[in-house]
């Protein structure tokens, strides 16, 4: 688990609250309900009208995976295909077989028993770059979804605001409570901006990253693949698909040897 977004939230928050606590607010000012309910559900709602119910459900699907999922670790995927590569140069693509069954990375092991059917290399690109578009897609969808409740939470606050301003109006002759009523009517601007830049927009910005992240492990694994298939040097091989990835991700065990 990278816990990227689980301490970024909370220091977000953190920083909202040591804010309050200088300036003598107590927590129970910006706690109502009604607030809460038209931007929180307002944004929802607005979110589920500018999509499908499809996207809907995928994007809840994907949610936990905000704060859940770990970064690929691409040198890893480099150490495993050059070790393939190097067996399939000494034993034959064939003897792969009970190999490839032992992968656990799903992309790479269902290319590797592709290649071992003897898939035409042209096409084994094409399957593989169709199955890395799709996922690119969907990705994106969940995303996109959480990134415009970030766009909509706004403007929902602004909504809930007007509406209380309106009630504040309506009761100009009450003065002791215009203070507390101003105050709590400003309470959904508040929210809608917070929710939007402490929770919706990071949650949209962080499946977006780990998107990138496990596609580019894809496409390394693609080439990776085809390059197997084609009896390439592992050693070459291995230079190659490190030349794709930062160094600092490498780690000095992922890096090639120099010859003395």
């Amino acid at each position: 688990m990278d816990p990227a977004t689980l301490i970024g939230l909370v220091v977000g928050f953190a920083g909202v609250l040591v804010l309050m606590f200088f300036e003598g607010t107590h927590l129970s000012a910006i706690l109502l309900p009604g607030p809460l309910a038209i931007v929180f559900v307002g944004t929802i709602g607005a979110a589920i009208a500018g999509g499908t119910m499809g996207d809907v459900v995928h994007a809840v699907k994907s949610m936990p995976k905000a704060f859940t999922a770990k970064a690929p670790k691409r040198g890893t995927t480099i150490e495993t295909i050059i070790q393939l590569s190097d067996r399939a140069r000494r034993e034959g693509l064939l003897a792969l077989e009970d190999a490839a069954q032992e992968v656990e990375d799903e992309f790479l092991r269902d290319g590797l028993m592709a290649a071992i059917d003897g898939t035409d290399p042209e096409d084994l690109r094409v399957l593989l770059e169709d199955r890395i578009d799709t996922k690119r897609s969907q990705d994106r969808v969940a995303a996109g979804f959480f990134t415009s409740m970030g766009g909509y939470a706004p403007t929902i606050g602004i909504i809930g605001t007007v509406i209380s301003l309106v009630h504040v109006l309506e009761n100009l002759s009450d003065v002791a409570s215009l203070g507390p009523m101003i105050a709590a009517a400003f309470v959904a601007t508040l929210w809608g901006i917070l929710s939007a830049n402490l929770i919706w927009l990071p949650i949209g910005t962080r499946l977006k990253r780990i998107s990138d992240l496990e596609c580019a492990q894809m496409e390394i694994s693609l080439e990776g693949l085809l390059a197997l298939q084609a009896g390439a040097n592992p050693r070459t091989l291995g230079e190659r698909l490190r030349s794709l990835v930062p160094a600092a991700e490498l780690g000095e065990s992922a890096k090639p040897e120099r010859a003395a």
